[in-house]
């Protein structure tokens, strides 16, 4: 017998935005109108900054705000003939940086007692085609993947692997991939290849807590970068 499907759990940027398309309605807020800047949002909605972005911009996926970068957020027409509640488009990314830092920072340090010459190569060709991309202002989240998941399996666990691919590939979902629209520059990959070579570095030095840190500073740099780039409120 198949056991009953539960019901998928409501995520936190879907709740909030359901509460702002509410307000607007409420309040009678037209289409054209510009909101209030973000930092009073959160408090009206008793949410912190990095939710409310991602409320936004589940609402931008659908296509009842419009976020303009330095100018504000904007209601569209689109809102009005909205119906039932914001759809699921994928983990929260600040959650998901938040877990990836956990468990591959963990992983990174199994990685440290197991490396071969070989996976040195491996992520040094790797970071180099991401630095490749970088100056040619394209996103690199191929040789991106490709690091983590050699790390990954450099701690010899296979469970790990599947954890942290899966992890990974919530890159790809419609609210983390929008998010990095909004944010990934030229610049912010640069600087993730700073931090990439930190990682291997301490790899390479099996120095199982310098790449611990490593990681997890990469992430929770990362984790930032996205959201601190989404700043839709003039200067």
């Amino acid at each position: 017998m198949t056991a009953p499907s539960l019901p998928t759990e409501r995520r936190l940027y879907q709740i909030t935005a359901d509460r702002l398309r509410e307000h607007i309605r409420k309040n009678g807020i037209k289409p054209g109108s510009r909101l209030p800047p973000e930092r009073d949002l959160a408090q009206l909605l008793g949410v912190s900054r990095p939710s409310l972005r991602e409320a936004l911009i589940a609402l931008e996926i659908e296509g009842s705000v419009e976020i303009r970068m330095g100018s504000g957020i904007y209601v569209c027409e689109h809102l009005l003939g909205v119906r039932g509640k914001t759809r699921t488009l994928g983990e929260s990314p600040s959650e998901l940086m938040q877990a990836r830092a956990l468990i591959e920072g963990e992983c990174v340090m199994l990685a440290c007692l197991h490396g071969t010459k070989a996976d040195y190569r491996y992520l040094q060709t790797c970071i180099d085609k991401m630095r490749e991309g970088a100056l040619k202002g394209v996103p690199a989240l191929d040789d991106d993947r490709k690091f983590h998941q050699r790390l990954a399996k450099m701690s010899g666990n296979s469970t790990l692997v599947r954890i942290i691919t899966s992890l990974f590939e919530e890159r790809y979902s419609p609210l983390t991939a929008h998010v990095s629209e909004h944010s990934e520059t030229r610049e912010t990959w640069a600087m993730a290849v700073a931090e990439h070579e930190a990682i291997l570095q301490a790899v390479q030095a099996r120095d199982l807590i310098g790449a611990q840190t490593a990681m997890r500073e990469h992430l929770r740099r990362s984790e930032a970068r996205w959201l601190d780039g989404m700043d839709s409120e003039q200067a």
